[in-house]
């Protein structure tokens, strides 16, 4: 299957502008022949403190909101993984969202890993989630998750052979995104898609960066900080070669008590 990630600017609090620019990169995919697009951390609301601070909507408020992106993956059969966050019946997290080819939408995933002025606003999730698309399987996290290989290892273990990263790395952090996104992908003998917000939000500014990966950690596409989408191929069969040239995922030991 062609698998997408797309990047963008998000604009502060402007859900409608926000899913329109979703809308947009999601044709731009599907025109690619992709069937998966992961879209950036925040992407619906917008990264920074201002947008954060507004009450975030309940799924069913972001599930109307979502429509003109739906109608795209419907007419186009793609499923888009995107971030945004999202009032629980107790709690406010940083969820990813995914709309399906038959148009429904869902947040199965709360970010586990907070990270910088998050603790403020949001709930750490509580479980791992990965989604199905056909025979194959992603894991799903959020920038900061992948930072810990143990979050990717899990999905992995799990069955995952694609780890999907909605992402916001601030200027600075290009070489460990880059790092982490490649680390994953080889620790686990996987695919990873990693999107990243670009541009200026609020008084935030962005890098971009987003890129896909092959299951020994080398980038098959990449782009820069302007907006726009890039494709790739991921075949499950090359998953299933690393993992036996490279059985890093079969071989890990207990390890035992630490003597000294």
């Amino acid at each position: 299957m062609r698998i997408a990630v797309g990047q963008g600017t998000a604009e502060a609090g402007e859900i409608a502008v926000n899913v329109a620019s979703s809308a947009r990169l999601a044709r731009s995919a599907a025109d690619a022949g992709a069937e998966l697009l992961v879209l950036p951390e925040a992407f619906l609301s917008g990264y920074c403190r201002a947008s954060f601070e507004a009450a975030p909507p309940t799924l069913a408020a972001l599930t109307v909101a979502l429509t003109p992106l739906a109608q795209v993956a419907r007419e186009r059969q793609l499923t888009v993984v995107v971030s945004t966050p999202v009032q629980r019946e107790q709690s406010r997290t940083l969820s990813t969202v995914v709309v399906r080819p038959d148009g429904s939408v869902s947040a199965p995933y709360d970010k586990q890993h907070l990270s910088g002025y998050e603790h403020d606003y949001f709930v750490a999730g509580t479980h791992g989630a990965s989604i199905s698309l056909g025979t194959v399987e992603a894991g799903l996290a959020i920038c900061y998750d992948s930072s810990f290989p143990e979050h990717a290892r899990a999905a992995a273990v799990d069955g995952a052979v694609l780890y999907a990263i909605s992402a916001a790395f601030f200027p600075g952090g290009g070489h460990r995104r880059d790092l982490y996104a490649a680390s994953r992908a080889l620790d686990n003998g996987m695919y990873v898609a990693f999107s990243g917000l670009t541009g200026s939000c609020g008084d935030e500014q962005f890098i971009g960066g987003s890129a896909i990966y092959d299951p020994e950690g080398r980038c098959l596409a990449r782009l820069g900080t302007d907006e726009g989408v890039v494709v790739a191929e991921l075949d499950p069969a090359v998953v299933a070669q690393t993992r036996r040239d490279h059985p890093m995922l079969a071989d890990l030991r207990d390890l035992g008590p630490r003597q000294r």
